[in-house]
C-alpha cells in the first residue's frame, strides 16, 4: 500500500482482457413472449437476440474508468453494461469481489450474453437484456473529494432510465453504489 496516497483519483485508460467473441445478433428482435427464462416472461422486443459464443478467445480492447484512493482500487467496464469488473483491496492485495481475467459470456442473459464476476446492474429484471451493452458514463467531483462514475442506461422495452452512482470517498474502504430508477 501506498502510505503516501490521498484523496481519490479517476481515470479512463484501455485495457486488454482476454475475451471470447460473441456472434451477430439476429437482426430481426424476436415477438415472442413464450421464451420463458428463469422466471420471467423471457419478452426481449425491441432488443435482438445472440445466441452464439466462439470457442477461441482473443485480446480485446476495452475502455476502463478507475476510481482508487488509499484502500481500494475499482475498475469499471462501461461498454459492458457498466459493471464493476473489479474491486481490490490494496492494504492486502486481495480481490474482494469476484475478478474474472476472462470474458467468457455464457447464453444465460435475456438477450444471450451475460459474463460472471464483478457486480452487474441488473433491472427491470435479472441479468438486464443490456447487460452486454455499452452504457453511458460520466464522472463528477464532489466537494467532500469524493469522486463519483455515473452510469447511465434507458431500457426500449419499458422506456425506464436507471442511473448507478459508483462513489469514492477519501480515507474511506468501502465503495458507496447509489441507484436511480425513472419511469420513461
Amino acid at each position: 500500500m501506498n502510505d503516501e496516497f490521498t484523496g481519490v483519483k479517476v481515470w479512463e485508460e484501455e485495457v486488454i482482457i482476454p475475451t471470447y467473441q460473441i456472434g451477430e445478433a439476429d437482426k430481426n428482435p424476436i415477438f415472442s413472449e413464450r421464451r420463458v427464462y428463469q422466471g420471467s416472461s423471457g419478452k426481449v422486443y425491441p432488443y435482438p437476440m445472440i445466441e452464439k459464443v466462439y470457442d477461441e478467445k482473443v485480446d480485446k480492447v476495452y475502455h476502463a474508468v478507475y476510481l482508487e484512493n488509499q484502500y481500494i482500487k475499482v475498475m469499471v467496464l462501461p461498454e459492458l453494461g457498466g459493471r464493476i469488473q473489479r474491486a481490490y483491496d490494496k492494504t492486502n492485495n486481495y480481490d474482494f469481489v469476484y475478478y474474472n481475467h476472462v470474458i467468457k459470456p455464457a447464453l444465460v442473459g435475456l438477450a444471450g450474453p451475460w459474463i460472471s464476476g464483478g457486480i452487474e446492474f441488473n433491472w427491470p429484471q435479472h441479468h438486464r437484456p443490456t447487460t452486454f451493452l455499452p452504457v453511458e458514463h460520466k464522472i463528477r467531483e464532489n466537494n467532500d473529494g469524493s469522486k463519483t462514475l455515473l452510469l447511465n442506461d434507458t431500457d426500449q422495452m419499458y422506456s425506464t432510465k436507471s442511473i448507478a452512482a459508483i462513489t469514492l470517498y477519501p480515507d474511506k474502504s468501502y465503495i458507496e453504489i447509489k441507484g436511480q430508477l425513472y419511469n420513461g
